[in-house]
Formats: C-alpha cells, sequence, structure tokens
C-alpha cells in the first residue's frame, strides 16, 4: 500500500510539475540549515568517527562513488535506490528503482543529489531545515519524530 501512495504522489507531482508548454515550474531555493542545526549534525558525525564534507546549505555528506552519466537539475526525473534512517538507526523508508522529480522533494535532496551523475552513491546527512523541519511525519511503520536529523544512503540510477 505505502509504495502505491508513493508511486501515486510521485506521477501526480510530476505531472503538477509541469506546465502546459512543458516547462518545469521548480526553481532552486536559498534555504540554508541554521548553525545550531549544522552543529547537531557535526557531533552527531563526530561520535561515530564519520568524516563528512558540509554543503553551503548546511548539510553534510559523502560521495561514495561519483557517477559518470548525466548530473540532474532540479526540473530532472531521477531514478534512485535509496535507505533513509534516524540517527538511532531505525530505517523510516527504503525503495528501489523509484521515480521522482527531483524538485518535489525535500531540500536536503535536492541539494545533495546533484553532487552526483548517474551510476553514483552519495550518503547525506540532513539537518531538520532540509528535512521535514518541525513536521512529525508517520511512514506507516516509523514515526519520524520533528526535528529530526535524516540519514540517507542513495543510489542515483538514472537521470531524465
Amino acid at each position: 500500500m505505502q509504495k502505491i501512495l508513493i508511486l501515486f504522489l510521485s506521477v501526480t507531482l510530476f505531472l503538477s510539475s509541469c506546465s502546459k508548454n512543458g516547462a518545469c515550474s521548480f526553481q532552486n531555493d536559498n534555504v540554508v540549515a541554521p548553525v545550531s542545526e549544522q552543529q547537531l549534525v557535526k557531533a552527531y558525525l563526530d561520535s561515530l568517527g564519520i568524516t563528512a564534507t558540509l554543503n553551503p546549505s548546511g548539510f553534510y555528506y559523502q560521495i561514495v562513488t561519483p557517477g559518470n552519466g548525466s548530473t540532474p537539475g532540479v526540473c530532472s526525473h531521477i531514478k534512485v535506490n535509496y535507505t533513509g534512517k534516524l540517527t538511532n538507526g531505525n530505517i523510516f523508508d527504503q525503495q528501489s528503482e523509484i521515480l521522482f522529480t527531483l524538485g518535489s522533494l525535500i531540500d536536503g535532496w535536492r541539494k545533495g543529489i546533484p553532487l552526483i551523475k548517474s551510476g553514483g552513491e552519495i550518503k547525506l546527512y540532513i539537518p531538520p531545515t532540509l528535512g521535514y523541519g518541525s513536521s512529525e511525519v508517520n511512514t506507516g511503520t516509523t514515526v519520524i519524530p520533528p526535528n529530526s536529523i535524516l540519514l540517507f544512503d542513495i543510489s542515483l540510477l538514472n537521470v531524465q
């Protein structure tokens, strides 16, 4: 049921992201996570001995494999495999070969995915402002508490 809902939402967002002339309505934004949230992510990474790069938007990332295909833009349609976890290790979502329009996703993905190309893999450590913020999200199997740091392992399979 969850996969059907995600597929329906993806198709709806895909169709609504384009105007009648085929132009994309998504735009990059200038959202930056507050320093306090960046410090919380850094403290989490340090506690586990993880070395990651800070993006100017305030999330941390590790490029596992850079890829060698196309680089996605905010209007690109992407196919990914991913696992999303909370800092306590609980997996809140995991999908294979799922399609999204990049611009319809959380800011952490919108800013992080373009750091790799098709065929690449990345780990994202996303502070709340670039994730779900102060909203509680119920995925059906896990509740993502408000102000959660989100951890993603993402493989970018295809870019269109």
